[in-house]
């Protein structure tokens, strides 16, 4: 299967500055931007799937980063919704930090092999510290979308 870059889950109308006080006020936004552009047909249902996958491992992976993720048979095809927030929310992160870059991943629950790529590859893209400085830089979602144009 050749690798599809990151670039390929990511729109610009995907990507969203939060200004949220928790991780479940941050997901729920998340949620709801990526049902407004069209990519859910059930906003709740999606919300309470990303929730019940918190409870059993937290997605923060470090370095500031989360990777919620849910699946659903429903869906065809991935994507990402990235969420900048503008104060850090406790996310019971791998490292006990704080978050401020969110990674909500959907799609289909029958494409494991590319689930497992694009986890891969947004983790590898995320553990570069230069790109997650950038990131907290921008307010422009097109500017966001190209640092994700390499990977």
């Amino acid at each position: 299967m050749k690798k599809k870059p990151i670039s390929n889950y990511l729109d610009s109308n995907l990507v969203v500055f939060l200004n949220t006080p928790t991780r479940n006020e941050a997901l729920r936004e998340l949620v709801h931007v990526a049902y407004e552009s069209g990519k859910l047909d059930n906003e709740e249902l999606f919300y309470q799937a990303i929730i019940e996958r918190e409870k059993i491992v937290s997605t923060g992976i470090g370095m500031g980063a989360a990777i919620p993720h849910a699946k659903l048979p429903s869906y065809d095809r991935f994507f990402i919704v990235i969420g900048i927030l503008q104060k850090a929310v406790e996310w019971h992160a791998l490292d006990g930090g704080p978050v401020r870059l969110i990674f909500l991943i959907g799609g289909p629950d029958d494409k494991q092999t590319e689930y497992l790529q694009l986890l891969s590859n947004l983790t590898q893209a995320i553990k570069n510290e230069e790109r997650r400085k950038k990131l907290l830089t921008l307010s422009n979602p097109k500017e966001i979308i190209e640092l994700f144009q390499e990977t």
